[in-house]
């Protein structure tokens, strides 16, 4: 009852899923970026900087005028850390991921937990399912652009192109799809941001030539912020866009200056031990009041 009286006190601002960091690990490969050597040399410390950039970036969030929703970790699964998998979330309504990997299927269930939770909160509405065997991996590679009233979905890596029927069907919403053909950026939170003024900030090279058309036919040029190897590399595309504040790893600074330019203020987190697992900012959060509804513009 306490917890309902405070979800009622704080009713329209953002909202995020994180997972708390304590179990997280780097102990196996299924992306590029995954360094289970580099991590086991020097556990304790990497351990000790994953505890403080996961508490960094929740304070980001809490700075830049949202609310923190932390879910317990579980041993043995430490991607958990990365929720933005674990669903797809717009007007109440979420389709929980299947995972491609047999090392994230574990994450299903306490995922699918949460969401229960969170309904019983009144924060959800409807819980929706995928078929077996059909892999979707979330909101890492569904991503909603709330100022083109569509989904742009990734597919080719982790996430089946035949999803998108599920999505569309599940929400009833238009999707637009990208086919992601770099193994190192296999999830299009990895290389793909839409921001909260209309820009979006990419990484071209994750694309082929179809999927570049594309994004340039739905993006005017001038809205379109392309992402430089070194950008793509410090996982400053995973980024997470609030209002006029986004949150993203410690970022180059023609980054930072580039997004200043067009009225961005970017808090840099440093999230090295998550890249050493393929994750950043994006992918450790998941927001739970997204709406198709645009909110009014703040001065």
């Amino acid at each position: 009852m306490d917890q309902m009286i405070r979800d009622a006190a704080h009713p329209h601002l953002p909202r995020y899923m994180v997972v708390d960091a304590a179990q997280f690990d780097v102990s196996y490969v299924i992306n590029p970026w995954m360094d289970p050597d580099a991590w086991a040399r020097d556990r304790a410390n990497w351990q000790a900087r994953a505890r403080a950039g996961a508490a960094d970036l929740h304070a980001a969030l809490r700075q830049a005028g949202a609310q923190v929703e932390i879910v317990p970790s579980v041993a043995g699964l430490p991607d958990l850390v990365f929720p933005a998998n674990a669903g797809i979330v717009l007007d109440r309504r979420v389709l929980p991921a299947r995972f491609a990997h047999p090392q994230r299927q574990g994450e299903e269930a306490p995922y699918r937990a949460a969401f229960e939770a969170f309904r019983g909160r009144g924060l959800l509405d409807e819980i929706g399912q995928l078929p077996d065997g059909c892999f979707q991996e979330g909101a890492g590679d569904c991503i909603w652009d709330v100022r083109r009233q569509f989904f742009w979905t990734g597919h080719g890596q982790r996430s089946l192109a035949a999803a998108a029927d599920e999505i569309a069907a599940f929400f009833a919403r238009r999707l637009v799809q990208l086919e992601l053909v770099n193994p190192r950026f296999y999830h299009l939170d990895t290389c793909f941001c839409p921001l909260s003024g209309g820009e979006v900030l990419y990484y071209p090279k994750a694309f082929d030539a179809r999927g570049l058309a594309t994004i340039r036919d739905h993006v005017a040029a001038d809205d379109l912020i392309e992402a430089t190897d070194e950008d793509a590399a410090a996982f400053c595309v995973n980024a997470v866009s609030l209002d006029r504040t986004v949150i993203m790893a410690t970022a180059p600074e023609r980054l930072r200056a580039r997004l200043a330019e067009r009225g961005y203020t970017v808090r840099n987190v440093d999230l090295v031990p998550f890249i050493l697992s393929g994750g950043g900012a994006y992918c450790m959060t998941l927001r739970l009041d997204r709406s198709s509804v645009m909110a009014p513009a703040t001065v």
